[in-house]
């Protein structure tokens, strides 16, 4: 089964709106968990704006699923903070400072160099490591060469070419996929991922490791309840 790692960070957007601390960061990542989540996800980002630091530190302290932490190596403090709380993965995302959601991914062959050694310092570490990447066979093959463990498709085309035409949509993520894991690469996916074409995804995309998923699933759950949100979502990766 295709793990599920829920991304909490609109639960500190909520928590961040109007101070204190409610809800819970904390409570929220053991609910996740209790619920029957394989993974919690948070992106810190230098302005803080939804999960901070310092519940990055207290999650992995309490937290006892997989944590992933996604961010920009090119942060010196993101670097810092995951060589520190050392997650089960890190995912590396070419966000700028200010940008508001990721909207795309490493160009590997650019950028082969940096990439290859922060990687080395987060697998010197024990830190399993992944790029965030299009579904493009030249960038997933300069992955591998920067020696990463995985990759995470980065799935907002599919997403929004799903509903006209999820034929053509799922295409060029199963051919990477396969590309990927002929080289030996581990696959992730996410970015727009819901209930509406997660099980197309799953079904369709071979040696799907894991999905993280974070906006939607919030959104579903406000209507439908966490937990039976996240049963709903598991589900659909079975």
């Amino acid at each position: 089964m295709t793990k599920l790692s829920v991304n909490i960070n609109k639960f500190a957007t909520l928590r961040n709106a109007r101070g204190g601390n409610n809800p819970d960061l904390i409570q929220v990542a053991l609910d996740c968990e209790r619920f029957g989540a394989d993974g919690i996800t948070v992106h810190p980002r230098p302005d803080e704006r939804h999960i901070r630091y310092a519940d990055v530190i207290e999650i992995k302290k309490n937290s006892g699923i997989e944590f992933n932490i996604e961010g920009n190596p090119r942060e010196e403090k993101f670097v810092e903070l995951v060589l520190s709380v050392k997650p089960t993965q890190v995912t590396l995302v070419p966000d700028s400072s200010n940008q508001l959601t990721s909207n795309h991914g490493w160009n590997t062959i650019e950028n082969k160099i940096f990439l290859t050694e922060i990687i080395k310092k987060f697998k010197a570490a024990g830190i399993r490591s992944s790029i965030f990447i299009d579904a493009d066979l030249s960038m997933i093959e300069g992955a591998l060469e920067t020696g990463v463990d995985r990759i995470e498709l980065y799935t907002e085309s599919y997403a929004n070419q799903f509903e006209t035409n999820k034929i053509a949509a799922i295409k060029t993520f199963v051919v990477a996929a396969e590309f990927a894991n002929t080289i030996g690469l581990g696959i992730n996916a996410g970015h727009d991922l819901s209930l509406k074409n997660l099980n197309y995804l799953k079904q369709n995309i071979p040696y799907l490791l894991e999905v993280s998923i974070g906006h939607a699933l919030i959104c579903d759950a406000i209507y439908l309840g966490l937990e039976n949100t996240i049963q709903l979502y598991k589900r659909e990766l079975i």
